[in-house]
């Protein structure tokens, strides 16, 4: 069996092998890229790369702008690693359509679950399709339609949402959200969450209002 393509872009070649040592004993091939624009080339090179960890301050080309590049031709899941912890640069790389955040420094045993839970949900979607209230989700495809018209969601997004839609009309906490939709344990707070909601609400145009806030706990996916 093939194993699967993870591309990952560092500056630091320290940073690198340790990310690469850690993958490859759980059976991945790994690719490197030390810059921005190497990372573009390569991706673009090799059609079949699975998943990319991303960091973000990188020379010639930073990690926002090679995820600018990449979202613009595929929705390959995106990991994005920051010495940072600001706020602001997190809602950005949601903004961009980063499908995990993690801020240096990290242990590599987190790092390499998260990696394992994107493709496992990746590589076991269902062949089928979720229709409700004018909502078509096509989990082959890994695509959605509202009314008839694509919509472009991030991979999260799109998780969250068929997550919702199995859901629809019970009533979900954030903790019981985090642990089928994230698929690990989470230690920080639940705002990524309502991050993730308030997008997906906005991409969802009207249909936003089938998700619905209940204070103190969660939401709720109700159609009218």
């Amino acid at each position: 069996m093939e194993k699967l393509k993870i591309m990952v872009v560092d500056d630091e070649s320290r940073m690198r092998k340790l990310v690469r040592d850690f993958l490859e004993k759980k059976g991945y091939a790994v690719i490197e890229a030390q810059d921005g624009e190497e990372a573009v080339d390569k991706f673009f090179e090799t059609n079949d790369i699975a998943l990319i960890i991303l960091d973000v301050m990188m020379p010639r080309m930073d990690g926002w702008q090679v995820c600018r590049e990449i979202r613009g031709y595929s929705k390959v899941p995106i990991i994005m690693l920051t010495a940072k912890s600001d706020e602001k640069d997190e809602l950005l790389g949601f903004e961009l359509g980063i499908d995990e955040y993690i801020s240096k420094p990290f242990s590599p045993k987190i790092l390499v679950a998260r990696v394992e839970a994107i493709l496992r949900r990746t590589n076991n979607a269902a062949d089928e399709n979720m229709e409700i209230g004018g909502i078509l989700i096509n989990k082959t495809a890994h695509e959605v339609t509202v009314d008839g018209k694509v919509i472009e969601l991030s991979y999260k997004e799109f998780e969250l949402l068929s997550y919702f839609v199995t859901n629809e009309g019970v009533a979900l906490s954030r903790e019981r959200i985090l642990n089928n939709v994230w698929n690990y344990d989470y230690f920080g707070d639940a705002r990524t969450i309502d991050t993730h909601v308030k997008k997906l609400r906005s991409k969802l145009g009207e249909k936003g209002e089938c998700i619905k806030t209940i204070w103190g706990m969660g939401y709720k996916f109700e159609i009218k």
